[in-house]
């Protein structure tokens, strides 16, 4: 999987929006530049499914990044829902648990057969980038970041989904737990160039890809930038 993906492909701008109109903006211009559009759940909660299908239609595979976290059968009926509208990617948390998460794959993969569209990567969130040691602890999760990220790869795995979200601090151990195959979608990417913002846990595009990373989500360095076009072109051109 990380070597077969090109520069481009392997970026996902995060679009994380209420306006409709801006995102359809954005996915228009940046179409054939990058990967893909990840929306979220500003986003989804605003304009559902009916959005997400008109971002769409900009020709960007798209990211669902709804978390979804719940008992079994409500995540299923979600993905269930949401797998029609074509997606490349949607996500679901690995805190849910061994059976949710099996049923999140289930339901996709009946969901894609069923309305003719292809599969979209399940892929579970770890620990998110916004947490550091000092976070985790206060939520009572001791012990390492890599280590609870490991550990909750594994589980993914074992559910048979396809991959995880985590730091690319996280990468290098959880490809030695996990091998060459796992999905990795690594949130948090800041070139050199652009300001850290909200995000803890952060290394720059070259480096992610280096440590084996498989997919790169970038926000604001692309989004806030003066020509968005021209600051994915240039991430683009630092992987190539």
């Amino acid at each position: 999987m990380t070597q077969t993906l090109s520069p481009k492909d392997r970026i996902f701008c995060a679009i994380d929006t209420t306006d409709l109109d801006h995102a359809i903006d954005l996915a228009s211009k940046l179409s054939g530049v990058i990967g893909g559009a990840k929306l979220g759940k500003e986003f989804f909660a605003a304009h559902g499914p009916q959005g997400v299908r008109a971002v769409a239609k900009a020709g960007m595979p798209i990211f669902l990044d709804v978390k979804y976290h719940d008992i079994p059968n409500t995540v299923a009926g979600a993905i269930h829902a949401v797998t029609p509208m074509g997606l490349k990617i949607v996500n679901v948390h690995a805190a849910g648990g061994i059976e949710m998460m099996k049923r999140a794959g289930e339901a996709a993969r009946e969901a894609a057969d069923k309305a003719g569209v292809e599969v979209p990567w399940v892929i579970a969130v770890t620990i998110l980038t916004s947490m550091d040691q000092g976070d985790l602890d206060d939520v009572g999760l001791k012990g390492p970041i890599d280590e609870r990220v490991v550990k909750l790869a594994e589980l993914t795995r074992k559910a048979g989904l396809d991959g995880v979200v985590c730091s690319a601090k996280e990468i290098t151990p959880v490809r030695a737990a996990l091998g060459p195959d796992f999905k990795l979608i690594t949130p948090g990417i800041r070139p050199a160039w652009a300001s850290s913002d909200d995000q803890k846990r952060i290394v720059t595009p070259a480096d992610a890809v280096a440590m084996g990373s498989d997919v790169l989500v970038i926000g604001r360095p692309i989004t806030k930038a003066d020509d968005p076009v021209e600051a994915a072109k240039r991430i683009v051109a630092e992987l190539s």
